[in-house]
């Protein structure tokens, strides 16, 4: 493969865009998070709203994280959902100021107080590094006159952490043109005055599916509702979240590693769905293609035919709680995501990335990628990303890396996530959740070296330790002194060992544990939780 996976986007969108700008954007009435997306995909079709506009003159290349915020300024009011985005244009900063006024209205703005609710609400940041002030002289030292004038960069930006923490996860070292600061510098001297009763949270929306309430706007794709989302913590060094969620496995195959032919008929899966989620399971993880080595072929066809039906019956479950569950698509194929997305599923989990199973990465993997991609965003549901070098069984030289292992995951996985997100047609930051990929391509000492795992700095993280052979290995070696010889286990053998993974994953601020015995590890979730998370608690007997 020619370039890196970054420079193919450049290559496949190319740009002759003469501006870049920051836009934030914040919504706090109806469903906030569709709201947003709304609004992101109609500043790329401004021909739909403006008269003499081209289609192609606005792009958005990058987005920041989005967070869930206290109002500020006047309090008595819904939270907001906070972001950013950088777009490229060729539109002179009026013109896409009116078309920014006219997608407020379109999503649903209506007059209100100022800094009162409302469905959306886009502002022009930063405009290339040029301050530009339409007001009267005699104000531009003041914060008065604003309404229906155009300051950029934004007069208050500099005291709102809503506005710069989402800049900082784009553009951490542009320096303010006024300020003569950096981002970064800003949003540290913000967060060293604040003392707010709701700090800010970083949030992974999903999307309900199978569509049952549609609003589509004039040239864009419809937009599903988001009123489910996991929050992480997003001030302290290891940023936990809020709830450490439980995914459990659904294997819907007859040769997973683990538990293949157990549940891959209708009644056995919706057997095992139930009672995960009875037991605690926070998202289901449908797989019909075993990525175990050796495994046989299977047909996207098949593969669609092995998981649709499940997802479709678990929408169908006369259970509520059953019924509504979230449910993940193990898979990296875009036909069969797209095909259960459609079903039912609320999210993608490809163990490839979205550069298919070829490694070394080729030709065919950037069509991949790009495929991939493409559908993800039209979907806009969140998607796990998981190091890993094509067959689980083998590359598992990271000697070209410094750090080892987990350097080359850093590495490896952060280049494909920057290709994913970043670009004209690029997933969402807040969508992304990032997996190391434990025992795929990787030793047994590798996932047991005396460093933190934490392959991409920000990202909300899945780890998937459930029973895997790097356990058995461990459990096979002898004790030091000789006492104690080892034993040989079968997978199912493993949960002691697979709680010892997960009570060290949620210590490290793990978002997401993937297992397979959700009611046991439930408890391990919940002790471990009560000690890592929460510092200030006090034990007692």
């Amino acid at each position: 493969m020619t370039g890196t996976l970054t420079s193919v986007i450049r290559n496949v969108y190319p740009s002759s865009a003469k501006h870049s700008v920051a836009i934030a954007l914040g919504s706090n009435l109806g469903d906030r998070f569709a709201n947003i997306e709304t609004a992101l995909r109609l500043i790329e079709q401004p021909d739909q709203l403006l008269t003499d506009v081209a289609a192609n003159t606005v792009s958005v290349i990058d987005t920041s994280f989005m967070y869930e915020t206290a109002p500020m300024y006047v309090t008595d009011q819904p939270r907001f959902a906070n972001c950013a985005c950088l777009v490229e244009t060729n539109m002179e900063p009026w013109i896409l100021l009116k078309l920014l006024k006219r997608i407020e209205t379109t999503v649903g703005r209506v007059p209100s107080i100022q800094n009162g609710p409302r469905a959306v609400d886009l502002d022009i940041i930063l405009y290339d590094n040029e301050i530009i002030d339409t007001r009267a002289e005699s104000l531009r030292d003041t914060l008065d006159g604003l309404a229906n004038e155009l300051v950029v960069p934004h007069p208050r930006m500099a005291e709102r952490e809503f506005v710069l923490r989402p800049l900082a996860d784009m553009i951490p070292e542009f320096v303010h043109p006024v300020h003569k600061k950096s981002i970064r510098t800003l949003l540290g001297d913000v967060i060293r005055q604040s003392n707010v009763d709701f700090p800010m949270l970083k949030v992974t929306p999903f999307a309900d599916y199978p569509i049952t309430e549609t609003r589509q706007l004039p040239g864009t794709h419809q937009v599903p509702s988001m009123g489910r989302y996991w929050t992480t913590h997003c001030s302290s060094d290891i940023q936990r979240p809020t709830k450490v969620r439980l995914m459990a496995t659904l294997n819907a195959t007859p040769d997973s590693f683990s538990d293949g032919s157990v549940n891959n008929t209708l009644s056995t899966a919706l057997t095992y769905s139930a009672a995960s989620v009875r037991a605690g399971a926070d998202i289901i993880d449908i797989g019909g293609y075993s990525t175990r080595p050796g495994a046989a072929f299977v047909s996207p066809e098949e593969e669609c035919q092995r998981v649709v039906p499940v997802i479709q019956a678990i929408r169908s479950h006369e259970d509520q709680d059953v019924s509504s569950a979230l449910i993940s698509i193990d898979t990296f194929r875009w036909e069969v995501a797209e095909a259960a997305v459609l079903a039912g599923a609320n999210c993608i989990n490809d163990v490839y990335s979205f550069t298919g199973p070829e490694y070394p990465l080729a030709q065919s993997s950037e069509k991949h990628l790009l495929k991939m991609r493409e559908v993800a965003r039209k979907l806009a549901v969140p998607v796990i990303l998981m190091h890993s070098r094509g067959d689980a069984g083998s590359n598992k030289d990271y000697s070209q890396y410094k750090g080892g292992v987990l350097e080359g995951v850093r590495v490896e996985l952060g280049e494909k996530v920057e290709a994913i997100i970043k670009g004209k047609g690029g997933v969402r930051r807040w969508f992304v959740i990032v997996d190391p990929g434990i025992g795929f391509s990787k030793t047994a000492s590798s996932m047991t070296a005396n460093t933190p795992v934490n392959p991409l700095a920000g990202y909300p993280r899945l780890i998937g330790s459930s029973r895997k052979s790097f356990l058995g290995a461990i459990l096979e070696r002898p004790d030091a002194d000789g006492t104690y010889k080892g034993r040989k286990t079968e997978p199912k053998e493993r949960e002691w060992a697979t709680a010892a993974t997960v009570a060290c994953a949620i210590q490290q601020g793990a978002s997401v544990v993937r297992v397979h015995d959700v009611q046991d590890m439930r408890d391990v979730v919940a002790v471990a939780s009560a000690i890592w998370s929460y510092p200030k608690l006090t034990l007692t007997t």
